[in-house]
C-alpha cells in the first residue's frame, strides 16, 4: 500500500542542509524512479550512524498514525524497534536490561550525552535528565566480540551506544563513547568524561587482523548498529 522499506547505509543522515546528502533530499528522485504521484514522508529511521530499516510512507495520514503508534508503544512499555549490534567485548548476564539517567553536557563547542546513574526527582522532572531502558539479549559470542539483540523502550540520541559502555562492551566502529570502557590486565571498567575524552576505537591487533584493517584505517570503521526489524500494528 503506502509503505516502502529501505535499507540505510550508516552514516547517511536523515535530515540535512541544502545542497547536503541526505535521505530527506534522494526522497524526490527515489519517488520519481517508483512513478509515485504521492510525496513520500520519513515514518521512522535509525540515527546517521546507524544502518538498518527506514519506513517511508506516501499517505500523510499514515505516516502520523504509524508514528503515534511508535510513540505510544515506548509509553504502554512495548519494544516496537529491534536493534542488532556488534559489540567490543561480551556482557556477562546473557540477557537483561540496562536502566540509567541520559543528559547533554557542553564541553565547549561540543555536545556529549552522559549517563546519570541515579537521576533526582527535580532533574528528571525540569527534563534535564531522561530515564532511558534497553533490554539486551546475547545471540552469540566468539573471539572476545558479541552479537546483540537490543531493544530500546525509550528514545534518546546516542543511547544504544551509551547503554553498551555501561555493560562494558562498546559497538565495534564507536569512536565517541568506547574510549570510556577502560581495561587493567584485561578487565574492563567504566571511566569518566574527564579522564577518557572520545577519540578513535582502539582494538586489539587480533581483532584488527580479523577485520583486515591498519591501525591507521580505524577512524574509517562504521558504527555497527543496525536497526533490524521495525514491528508494525
Amino acid at each position: 500500500g503506502a509503505l516502502l522499506a529501505l535499507s540505510k547505509p550508516p552514516g547517511l543522515p536523515i535530515l540535512g542542509r541544502p545542497g547536503d546528502l541526505s535521505l530527506d533530499a534522494l526522497l524526490p528522485a527515489l519517488r520519481r524512479r517508483l512513478g509515485l504521484a504521492a510525496e513520500l514522508h520519513v515514518v521512522k529511521a535509525p540515527a546517521r550512524e546507524y544502518s538498518g530499516l527506514v519506513l517511508l510512507s506516501s499517505c500523510y495520514h499514515t505516516t502520523k498514525k504509524l508514528q503515534q503508534f511508535f510513540t505510544n508503544a515506548r509509553v504502554r512499555g512495548q519494544y516496537p524497534a529491534t536493534y542488532r549490534a556488534i559489540t567490543v567485548g561480551v556482557p556477562a548476564e546473557v540477557e537483561g536490561e540496562i536502566s540509567t539517567g541520559l543528559c547533554w553536557q557542553q564541553e565547549g563547542d561540543r555536545a556529549t550525552v552522559l549517563p546519570v546513574p541515579a537521576p533526582g526527582r527535580r532533574s528528571l522532572a525540569r527534563k534535564d535528565v531522561k530515564s532511558t531502558l534497553t533490554r539486551y539479549r546475547v545471540l552469540s559470542a566468539m573471539g572476545g566480540c558479541a552479537l546483540l539483540q537490543l531493544q530500546p523502550r525509550t528514545a534518546f540520541p546516542e543511547q544504544l551506544q551509551v547503554h553498551l559502555t555501561l555493560l562494558l562492551c562498546p559497538a565495534l566502529g564507536d569512536h565517541k563513547h568506547s574510549s570510556r570502557v577502560g581495561r587493567v590486565l584485561g578487565v574492563p571498567f567504566f571511566l569518566t568524561l574527564e579522564t577518557a575524552p572520545p577519540r578513535t576505537q582502539v582494538l586489539d591487533e587480533e581483532l584488527l587482523s580479523r577485520l583486515g584493517l591498519s591501525p591507521q584505517q580505524l577512524h574509517h570503521l562504521p558504527l555497527h548498529i543496525h536497526l533490524q526489524e521495525l514491528l508494525l500494528p
